[in-house]
C-alpha cells in the first residue's frame, strides 16, 4: 500500500493487461471503487426497483400473483446459474471481457423486459437479465481479490457490502415514485437506462485486474472439482446451507411483500416502498455493528446463532399474526415483525458466509461462487411458494419464513457443531476477523 495509507490507482499496465504490477503494487482508486459498487447494487436494483410494480403487472398481463412472483424466480434463477458460469470465464479470460459482454446482455433483456407482451415472455426475459446480470456479482468480487489481500480484502468487501446494502433502500423508493409518473414497464426503461451507462463507464474506465500470467485454462471441470472438495467439508457444507435457507426467508419477504403490504394491508406503492427501505436500514445498520463492533470480539458462531433465533421468532410472529391467533391485526404489528426479521438478517448472512468463507484458502474463489449459487438458487425455490394460496394471505410467506428458518438452524446445529473445537487452528487475518479466539478451522477444498 501507498505510503501514508494512501490508495494509489491502478496503474496502466493493470489496464492493459500487459507487464501487470504485482497484486501488492494493483489498489483500487476511487473511481474504480465507486465502479465495484455500482457492479454490486446492480442486482438488487433490478430485483427491487421492481417490487412495487408487482400487483399492476398482475392486471396489466391479466396473469395471476403466483405466475407473476416467477418473474422474480427466473431472475434469481439466472443469478444462481451465471455464477457458476462467469467465474470460469473470468478466471480463463480476464475480467473486462466477460464483464462487458455480461452488461451488454444485461442491458439488452432488461430492454425486452420492458417490450414483453405476456407474462411468459417476461419470465423468460427476467432469466436472461438475471444471467446476464450474475456477471457483475462475481467479476466484482473477484476483482477485489485481486486488488487486496487479507484485512484490506475485508474492508474492501465492508464497503461493497453497504453499497449493496444501501440498494434495496433507495430501489422501492424509486420505483414507487417512477410508478407516479409511468407504469411498470417505465421501471425497466430505467433499468435499461443505468445498465447502459453502467456499460460505458465500465469500458472506458475499468481496469483490467487479472495479468494474463495470472490466468488458467482449467475452466469449469476444475472449478467443480474444487467445489466437490469444499462440500466434502461438513461445517463448510453446514454454513453454506445455513446461509442459503436463511437467504430463503430473506427472498420469500422479497418475493410476498409487494401482496401483502399493498393487497392485504391497503398500503399504496410508495407506503410499500418507504416501509421496505425502513426494513433495509434496519439490516444495513445491524450489518454495520456486526462488522465494525461485533467482529472480533464476540465469536461469530454465537453471533449467528443469536441471529437464526431472532429470524424464527420473528417468523413465529408473523404466522401468528396472520392464521389470526392475535385477532384481527393492522399493517403497525406486521412491519415491526418485518422489521425485526430483516434487521436480523444483517448478522445472520454475513456470518453464515464468513465462517464458510474461514474454512478455505486457495479455493475461496469456488467457495464464493458456491455460497452465491446456493443461496440464490434455495431461494428461488422458496419464492412460488410464497404465493400457493393466492394474493389476499399472507400465511404462505410466513410458513415458508418459519420452515427456512427452522432449517437453517438445525443445519448450523447439527452439521457445522460450533460448540466443539476441532482442526487447525485460524491463522492471520481470518484469526484476526472471526473473532474466533477458541474455534479452529482447518483449510479445505486445497488442491492435492
Amino acid at each position: 500500500m501507498a505510503e501514508g495509507g494512501a490508495i494509489p490507482d491502478v496503474s496502466q499496465a493493470a489496464v492493459t493487461g500487459r507487464g501487470a504490477p504485482p497484486r501488492a503494487a494493483r489498489r483500487a482508486g476511487l473511481l474504480v471503487t465507486l465502479v465495484l459498487g455500482g457492479l454490486t447494487a446492480t442486482p438488487p436494483l433490478a430485483m427491487d426497483m421492481y417490487l412495487p410494480s408487482l400487483p399492476e403487472v398482475t392486471d396489466a398481463l391479466h396473469a395471476p400473483a403466483t405466475t407473476v412472483q416467477l418473474t422474480l424466480t427466473a431472475c434469481l434463477a439466472g443469478m444462481a446459474l451465471g455464477q457458476l458460469l462467469v467465474g470460469p470465464m473470468s478466471d480463463r479470460w480476464g475480467r473486462r471481457r466477460p464483464l462487458l459482454a455480461g452488461l451488454a446482455v444485461y442491458v439488452v433483456a432488461t430492454a425486452l423486459c420492458a417490450l414483453a407482451p405476456t407474462v411468459e415472455l417476461l419470465v423468460a426475459f427476467r432469466l436472461a437479465q438475471g444471467l446476464a446480470g450474475a456477471a457483475g456479482i462475481v467479476i466484482a468480487r473477484a476483482m477485489v481479490r485481486d486488488l487486496y489481500d487479507g484485512v484490506a480484502m475485508a474492508r474492501f468487501f465492508s464497503t461493497l457490502m453497504l453499497i449493496s446494502g444501501v440498494a434495496p433502500v433507495v430501489a422501492p423508493l424509486i420505483g414507487g415514485q417512477i410508478l407516479r409518473v409511468t407504469d411498470w414497464r417505465g421501471v425497466f426503461v430505467v433499468l435499461t437506462a443505468v445498465g447502459i451507462a453502467l456499460t460505458g463507464v465500465v469500458a472506458a474506465r475499468l481496469p483490467e485486474t487479472l495479468p494474463p500470467a495470472e490466468r488458467h485454462s482449467g475452466g469449469v471441470g476444475e472449478a467443480l472439482r474444487s467445489m466437490r472438495r469444499l462440500l466434502a467439508d461438513p461445517p463448510f457444507t453446514g454454513y453454506l446451507l445455513t446461509g442459503g435457507f436463511a437467504f430463503a426467508a430473506l427472498f420469500a419477504y422479497i418475493a410476498a411483500s409487494p401482496f401483502v403490504i399493498q393487497e392485504i394491508y391497503g398500503a399504496s406503492p410508495q407506503t410499500f416502498s418507504l416501509l421496505f427501505g425502513v426494513n433495509s436500514v434496519g439490516l444495513v445498520v445491524v450489518g454495520q455493528i456486526n462488522g465494525k463492533v461485533l467482529v472480533g470480539r464476540v465469536r461469530l458462531d454465537r453471533v449467528l446463532a443469536a441471529g437464526l433465533v431472532v429470524v424464527t421468532l420473528a417468523a413465529t410472529a408473523l404466522l401468528l399474526m396472520a392464521t389470526g391467533v392475535f385477532g384481527e391485526v393492522g399493517l403497525v404489528p406486521v412491519s415491526v415483525a418485518l422489521f425485526v426479521l430483516m434487521s436480523a438478517m444483517g448478522v445472520t448472512l454475513p456470518n453464515a458466509q464468513s465462517l464458510a468463507l474461514l474454512r478455505v484458502r486457495h479455493s475461496a474463489g469456488s467457495a464464493s461462487a458456491l455460497l452465491g449459487t446456493t443461496s440464490f438458487a434455495i431461494g428461488a425455490v422458496a419464492s412460488p411458494l410464497v404465493g400457493v394460496a393466492g394474493e389476499d394471505t399472507a400465511v404462505p410467506m410466513a410458513v415458508v419464513q418459519l420452515v427456512a428458518a427452522v432449517v437453517a438452524l438445525a443445519f448450523f446445529v447439527g452439521m457445522c457443531r460450533p460448540w466443539k473445537d476441532t482442526g487447525a487452528a485460524a491463522e492471520g487475518p481470518a484469526k484476526e476477523l472471526s473473532g474466533l479466539s477458541a474455534r479452529t478451522t482447518p483449510e479445505v477444498g486445497e488442491d492435492s
